[in-house]
């Protein structure tokens, strides 16, 4: 089948165009130009960007044997056809040689980009890694169907079955979990004694090496780098992957610079080896205790030629002794470290001064429970790193949805960005004001009930917030009670009663660079999206059934009633003696996307239902907001549809903070 690329639509393999929203399943647009280009083009022949989907594919023998693997050519190629099946096994040297544009698959959808460098010569190798370009891109694999269902045994295609390689095992399990720093893969099969798996190509992420040696990568970013190895090492440790850490050319940085890796290795008895273009580190004693990381780790000092400093000399010393022989006991050394730079006001041990804000962030590291941390206790320290924001970016819309006449929902979106930049310094500073109202009562009144809280609101803040504090909780409800005495005014001088009283929800967000603080009345919600916590709902809905839970009510039983969605608070409907705004105040310590939602969004749990297929890819700075809440408006109105249909989607990136003191 063909999912389509926009809705996500199930198509048949013979449709040209999506049967539910029109998208051509046989072009896609050039993101540089807008080209049309066809799927199985590597570049658009405008203006030569990269469009195709590319995937690295890791070829892998086992055993002495000769290798299995043919080569498909086009029609109109001169090459002979082989198949890729042990009965058709010829002997290598009969072979003809694997060009680029050759197929890696029988059904010729994977194409070499490049030659498949498997000769006479080299016939005892037993893995080569080889880009290719997936000419059938909206044609879903087996794996991803595995995973889509969460099944990592097997699944049964056209009356057969299907088995995960053995190879492809670790991926599988590790995606599942959702871990970004591992690749992902898509394709996996096995053919005699060859294996073929397709990952994610990071061949061109920026090395950790590469950045290790930069002047302005300060003493405590480095140590970041040491506790995300720490949190790997732990993640691999099942999966007998751990030597992926070790191998210095596989240690790569995503966008926000985070460690990840370009592939995994399985670990092997004998030696394991750290590659880099002109020496090999031999770690022969012990491979796979937590000492082997002390070594890597000196010799990213090595080669970066940086200076080590005291107390990280330290741990190394203690790992080499075996006085540390457990991740969590390595974890609590480096969290300690990490305190101790932080309260330092100029420390004297990297190669540059690092500026560290007076009101320093926390940020809160995963600490799984380790085999070997049992009896420890659950509350290990966090490591206390001041963040700055890196970006702020942010999208609305509003749809009237499926069934209304009118749209009652509105929103307002206000924001102040200022960027400095310096050969050696770089200052981003961003204010943003966010608001959604959904109205109700009356002809026409839901309409003017939110519209007025929406600039009522802004211009209170307009007025209020000219300096860089974040506003204060008294601040957040003066302002809703202004909404809320503007619409029941109204109300008055118009003589309405009853359920022609107009009114609205209403849910207020605002950042101060990494300062969070949000305010609301109703059942309109703010939702925050991180990696490592998923998707969280911070607000609480001003409802009948949330009221009898808070009252101890049993959820089941609570909203049991029929009056379990009726709102217990709205603006304009009484005066501000009936108002209780709850008022929250968070930061930002990761990369996080906000999502502020009307109940038509939210309603029937859309977002808890689809957040990693149409909200967790946004959390990416290549993918665009714009598109992305489009996607969620159609998403809710096939799913939903029922009522007016409001999102608004901020995207926040940080980073920690490393520049030089002025």
């Amino acid at each position: 089948m063909l999912i389509c690329p926009q809705c996500k639509f199930e198509n048949p393999k013979a449709n040209k165009f999506c049967q539910n929203c029109g998208t051509s399943l046989t072009h896609l647009v050039c993101h540089e130009c807008g080209t049309e280009v066809p799927l199985n083009a590597q570049s658009c022949d405008n203006c030569g960007a990269e469009c195709g989907q590319i995937w690295l594919a890791i070829i892998t023998k086992e055993g002495s044997g000769d290798w299995e693997l043919g080569s498909w050519q086009d029609d109109q190629d001169d090459l002979p056809t082989l198949p890729l099946s042990t009965e058709y096994t010829v002997p290598l040297a009969a072979r003809p040689v694997l060009k680029a544009g050759s197929y890696i698959d029988k059904e010729q959808r994977y194409q070499l980009l490049e030659p498949l460098p498997i000769s006479e010569e080299n016939t005892t190798q037993t893995e080569f890694c080889v880009r290719v370009l997936d000419c059938q891109p909206y044609q879903i694999s087996p794996i991803e169907a595995i995973l889509e269902n969460q099944d990592t045994g097997l699944l049964t295609s056209a009356g057969r079955e299907i088995k995960i390689p053995r190879l492809a095992k670790a991926y599988v399990q590790l995606q599942s979990k959702g871990q970004a720093e591992i690749p992902v893969i898509h394709d996996a099969w096995q053919e005699g004694n060859t294996q073929i798996l397709l990952i994610e190509d990071r061949s061109d992420w920026p090395r950790l090496i590469e950045l290790w040696k930069e002047e302005t990568t300060s003493s405590l970013q480095i140590l970041h780098w040491f506790y995300q190895m720490t949190q790997l090492w732990a993640l691999l440790e099942p999966m007998k992957c751990r030597q992926s850490l070790l191998e210095l050319s596989n240690l790569r940085l995503d966008e926000d610079q985070t460690l990840a890796l370009a592939r995994l290795y399985g670990e092997v008895e004998a030696q394991v080896n750290a590659e880099t273009e002109d020496e090999t580190l031999s770690l022969t004693e012990q491979p796979f205790s937590v000492k082997v990381l002390g070594e890597i780790w000196q010799e990213l000092f090595r080669q970066s030629q940086r200076t080590q400093f005291g107390a990280v000399l330290q741990i190394f010393e203690d790992l080499k002794l075996g006085k540390i022989q457990m991740i969590a006991q390595l974890r609590s050394r480096l969290e300690a470290i990490a305190t101790e730079l932080e309260a330092s006001p100029i420390p004297s041990f990297s190669p540059t001064a690092n500026q560290h804000p007076t009101a320093p962030t926390i940020i809160q590291l995963e600490n799984e429970r380790d085999e070997d941390s049992a009896g420890k206790s659950d509350d290990l320290p966090t490591i206390v790193l001041s963040m700055q924001l890196s970006s702020l970016e942010d999208v609305g819309r509003t749809d009237v949805g499926r069934q209304r006449q009118h749209n009652e929902d509105y929103f307002g979106i206000d924001t102040k960005v200022e960027k400095l930049e310096f050969p050696k310094n770089r200052v981003f500073q961003a204010r943003g004001l966010y608001i959604l109202c959904d109205g109700m009562g009356g002809h026409a009144g839901g309409e003017i009930a939110s519209e007025l809280a929406v600039n009522t609101v802004r211009q209170y803040f307009q007025e209020l917030w000219t300096t860089d504090q974040r506003p204060t909780e008294e601040n957040m409800r003066e302002a809703v009670y202004l909404a809320n005495e503007a619409i029941y005014q109204l109300n008055q001088q118009d003589a309405r009663s009853g359920v022609g009283r107009m009114g609205t929800t209403l849910v207020i967000l605002l950042i101060q660079d990494t300062e969070v603080v949000v305010a609301h009345v109703g059942d309109s919600r703010l939702y925050r999206l991180t990696r490592k916590r998923g998707l969280e709902q911070i607000t609480v809905d001003h409802e009948v059934g949330q009221r009898e839970i808070a009252r101890g009510v049993e959820p089941s039983i609570a909203y049991a009633r029929p009056d379990a969605y009726q709102l217990t608070q709205a603006l304009g409907p009484r005066d501000e003696s009936a108002i209780y705004p709850d008022v929250e105040f968070f930061d930002i310590n990761e990369d996080s996307l906000l999502i502020l939602a009307s109940d038509g969004l939210s309603d029937n749990d859309l977002l808890e239902t689809h957040w990693n297929t149409h909200l967790l890819p946004l959390l990416s700075s290549g993918a665009n907001l714009e598109r992305g809440v489009n996607e969620l408006i159609d998403l809710a109105n096939q799913k939903n549809g029922h009522d007016n249909i409001t999102a608004i989607l901020v995207r926040a990136k940080v980073r920690p903070n490393m520049e030089s003191q002025k």
